[in-house]
């Protein structure tokens, strides 16, 4: 019995740096699992679309998918562009079965690839000293959503022993130079932000624009392309396909 395709579905975005970050990603977790059929999909503004890649796939001959949601958060495309998409996608396709599986989510061993990312952007900076984080993340109108964000910012802050502030480059304050100023009115001088992005794009970008006018002395690259993450969509991809087997 062959298993379930996997598709990796992004958001999408317009810059290439996003798209081929995305690529990369999804070609570590190829390197993890070569035995699988693994492609990644857009819902939008980058291609293959979602339903080009469900296409292909059908061709194929597999009648079994699982789909991860590479968002790290639970905001509005995950309740509801990924399900209209499947839909979508299902309703053309008579017999074909879609599970969508957790979205990629916050997990604890991103911090490690955020320690990563900032060591690099610190050694960039030639900086050695820290008084204060920054965790930037794209921001939701949803505020459980939020809320997440700032629970990972509270680990990563115990785990250094640093004070951390959750902030957001859209939706919801505070915006990442809100949050080194108000640093800074404390006296703070040494404060580095930490890009909570999967990939690059204009909301990183515009978050690392406000933290550098604020005064930050380094941010990092978005958590990119990774094992730790790769291993999670691989776990995510291993719950989903169980979930298709008949009971």
């Amino acid at each position: 019995m062959t298993a379930p395709a996997l598709v990796a579905l992004a958001p999408g975005s317009r810059d290439k740096r996003s798209s081929q970050t995305i690529t990369a990603l999804v070609d570590e977790v190829r390197g993890l699992r070569p035995d699988l059929r693994i492609e990644k999909a857009f819902l939008d503004q980058a291609r293959p679309d979602f339903q080009t890649v469900v296409e292909r796939l059908v061709k194929k001959g597999h009648d079994e998918i699982v789909v991860v949601p590479l968002l790290l958060t639970e905001a509005d495309q995950a309740k509801v562009d990924v399900p209209s998409a499947v839909a979508e996608a299902t309703a053309r396709h008579e017999g074909l079965k879609i599970r969508v599986t957790k979205i990629l989510g916050l997990e604890a061993c991103f911090l490690e690839v955020l320690d990563l990312r900032m060591r690099e952007a610190l050694k960039t900076a030639r900086v050695r000293e820290l008084d204060a984080l920054v965790l930037a993340a794209a921001g939701s109108s949803d505020a459980l959503a939020n809320q997440s964000v700032a629970r990972l910012a509270r680990v990563w802050g115990t785990h250094h022993k640093l004070p951390v502030t959750a902030a957001y480059a859209s939706s919801a304050p505070p915006a990442t130079g809100e949050a080194v100023r108000a640093f800074r009115a404390e006296g703070r001088r040494h404060i580095a932000v930490a890009s909570l992005f999967l990939a690059p794009g204009p909301l990183p970008d515009r978050a690392a624009e406000l933290a550098l006018e604020a005064g930050a002395v380094a941010v990092s690259e978005p958590l990119g392309a990774h094992p730790e993450i790769a291993r999670t969509i691989l776990a995510r991809y291993a719950v989903g396909a169980v979930e298709l087997v008949p009971v």
